[in-house]
């Protein structure tokens, strides 16, 4: 017949003195108090694993600190456990990693390990400008909270001030970060859950605003200023690139000798470059063979078509012709990217197929067999609309006000 073990008293407890030897006090069902000839008592919970029956002993904490009736209560969760075939040893040393865990895997932490994976995916400039945003508005507020505390209304609060200013559509790529970040997290086994999948919702959208242009009766007099404009030959020569080319600034900018091909005349942008992430071919012109002979005794010796000033081994800023164009009065009225714009509306407007033109400015058509037989059918349509539009471009600069005209001594 089992003992019959009567419970302890807050006051036998209290008053356990310490002996010669270890000894210990029973409270029935596992649970024990052990005073040690120190004086030190402390709390432990004796059991059968499950399955395999083995005794084991496992530590509750001390006393004071840990009282009766705190001790009872984790014995009445372990023993809850014991009926569902669960050790309480595991279960606790389980819990424990994953709080361990749960610490060491701050939102600063997990962005980084999110980052390193996601810089391979693009290209160098937009990861610097992307952990530059996550760096600036989001690792100061949250770096240092475990992710199980990042909250949909703790980062709504974060950006609240951002979007205060005004700076919504600063407020749509942290979240579109945010939810990156968390999707890692989740996928990676770190959280079981995305909190912040929904956020986007709580702020209003961005009013999509098209880059400032001209309109094409203006453009005689955006090569007439070009022409006489206070900037350095090369930067002419890159404005005019970029206009005549249609490209983005960015590819304009990083332009490679390597990737003319002279005898087919024909530029490759690698698919690195572009921010779709495929190849774009450029029929080049007369006009923009011309822009190269120009370019030859300048940087013909170099990597790059358009050399920065101060490192020619590198290329130009791809802001250096927005700045041009804002000295020359065309602020917050024309950006280099708008140059684009002006192509496309003149374009059109003189019947040229919709279709080429996107072509032309690396549009990508979502439709897959669409955009191959444009790739494959477009190229020789598209040589017949450059030459055009560099025609175009030289008569609207009365066919002397072109950069094409300066001449390298």
């Amino acid at each position: 017949m089992p003992k019959i073990v009567t419970p302890l008293t807050d006051t036998q407890v209290k008053q356990a003195k310490p002996k010669d030897k270890e000894y210990t006090l029973p409270d029935g069902d596992g649970l024990e108090l052990r005073v040690r000839p120190t004086g030190s008592k402390r709390w432990v919970f004796r059991y059968q694993k499950p399955f395999t029956k083995q005794r084991s002993n496992l530590g509750l904490g001390t006393y004071p600190e840990v009282s009766l009736a705190d001790a009872r209560k984790v014995r009445t969760d372990f023993r809850k456990l014991l009926k569902q075939d669960i050790d309480p040893k595991e279960h606790k040393e389980e819990h424990t990693r994953k709080q361990t865990e749960a610490a060491l895997n701050t939102f600063a932490h997990v962005a980084a390990n999110w980052f390193e994976v996601k810089k391979t995916q693009v290209s160098d400039k937009h990861a610097v400008d992307l952990w530059r945003s996550v760096e600036n508005h989001l690792i100061p507020p949250l770096g240092k909270l475990p992710l199980a505390k990042i909250t949909a209304p703790k980062t709504i609060e974060v950006l609240n001030p951002i979007a205060a200013k005004g700076s919504l559509e600063t407020v749509k790529r942290l979240c579109q970060r945010l939810n990156e970040i968390m999707t890692f997290a989740v996928n990676t086994g770190l959280i079981h859950a995305n909190p912040l999948a929904g956020i986007r919702s709580a702020f209003r959208k961005p009013q999509k605003q098209n880059m400032p242009t001209i309109t094409p009766e203006e453009l005689p007099l955006l090569m007439k200023e070009i022409s006489y404009a206070s900037i350095k030959l090369v930067t002419r020569y890159l404005i005019e690139w970029q206009l005549h080319t249609m490209v983005r600034p960015s590819e304009a900018a990083g332009a490679k000798w390597s990737e003319i091909d002279f005898e087919q005349k024909l530029w490759t942008i690698p698919a690195e470059r572009m921010k779709k992430k495929r190849e774009h071919l450029v029929p080049l012109t007369d006009q923009t063979l011309e822009i190269l002979e120009r370019l030859q005794p300048i940087s013909g010796h170099r990597e790059y078509l358009f050399p920065a000033d101060r490192d020619p081994r590198s290329h130009i800023n791809e802001q250096t012709a927005n700045m041009a164009l804002k000295r020359m009065g065309y602020e917050r009225r024309l950006v280099a990217h708008g140059l684009r714009a002006l192509a496309s509306t003149t374009l059109n407007q003189h019947g040229f197929d919709p279709d080429v033109v996107e072509a032309a400015l690396a549009h990508i058509d979502k439709n897959e067999v669409r955009r191959a037989y444009n790739r494959a059918d477009y190229l020789e349509r598209r040589r017949v609309m450059m030459d055009w539009w560099s025609s175009y471009i030289s008569n609207k600069s009365d066919n002397k006000l072109s950069v094409t005209l300066y001449r390298v001594s």
